[in-house]
């Protein structure tokens, strides 16, 4: 995962996520969901800052544990300093173990740096570190509960993998790589050290399936939210859209060195806007 270190104290959501495509995404969902999903990103964003920050392991294992504890306080008798998050729990019965999941993957990135998983590490990863986010926010959409489920274990995956290639270099320099063994492997990659990874001339047929996948997964999270009321899936809509975006401009420009920061076309951000949130 990808954060700004900073202390494990839950930012201000509203000007934490300010700017991002996260807040426009959200700023056009309604006060009571807009509100329940800055303090998701609060959360989200305090415990992933904890895993990427510096210091001893067993400093940032403790600090993810006092949140486990925070959260389950919540379910138990409140927390004064979540007062906003225990409102959005009470409000779209947020639940426990998806909280709990986020936590238990910040832990996979603290315990180890993760480096060339295989395959089904890595969806262990994703789905508690984004399809986690994902079935908290679907509650918060006020999505229908099946569709909920299947959109955010697939837009959950495809929007942690399309993060994965953009984040390759930012990852390398905290000493992880979130490619899969198989994949290396059938590129000719045999090294697992990150940097040596970036640097082999192969990267970019190591990246082609992980593409392939998070292709995949868009797929099918637009089949989902094709079926879904259209205010429930507008946030998430654009979402993929942008994402859609990123991972377009990532195909194009290879992963050859020196890689150029893809980042959301700020078009593509205000064309999402006006085509789910206005129109």
């Amino acid at each position: 995962m990808r954060g700004v270190a900073r202390a494990a104290e839950p930012a201000d959501a509203s000007t934490s996520a300010r700017g991002s495509t996260f807040n426009a995404a959200m700023r056009i969902l309604p006060r009571p969901r807009r509100e329940a999903m800055f303090e998701i990103y609060s959360f989200c964003r305090a415990v992933d800052d904890i895993a990427d920050e510096a210091g001893p392991r067993h400093v940032r294992k403790e600090a993810l544990a006092k949140w486990r504890r925070d959260i389950g306080a919540l379910y138990t008798g409140g927390s004064a300093r979540l007062r906003g998050l225990a409102m959005a729990i009470h409000v779209f019965g947020l639940r426990r173990e998806d909280f709990c999941a986020v936590i238990d993957g910040m832990e996979m990135d603290v315990d180890a740096d993760i480096r060339a998983p295989d395959l089904a590490t890595l969806d262990l990863y994703c789905d508690r570190v984004a399809g986690a986010v994902g079935r908290l926010s679907a509650r918060a959409f006020g999505m229908p509960q099946r569709e909920g489920q299947g959109l955010a274990h697939h837009l959950g995956r495809a929007l942690q993998l399309t993060n994965i290639l953009r984040d390759l270099d930012e990852d390398a320099a905290l000493g992880r790589l979130y490619l899969p063994r198989e994949d290396l492997r059938a590129a000719g990659i045999g090294e697992a050290e990150p940097r040596e990874v970036l640097a082999n001339p192969a990267l970019g047929r190591a990246c082609a399936p992980v593409i392939a996948r998070a292709k995949t997964h868009f797929g099918e999270a637009e089949q989902i939210m094709a079926r879904c009321p259209r205010a429930s899936v507008r946030a998430p809509r654009i979402m993929a859209d942008v994402y859609r975006a990123i991972l377009a401009g990532l195909e194009r420009r290879g992963f050859g060195a020196p890689r150029q920061k893809i980042r959301a076309p700020r078009h593509r951000v205000v064309l999402a806007l006006l085509r789910y949130g206005l129109l």
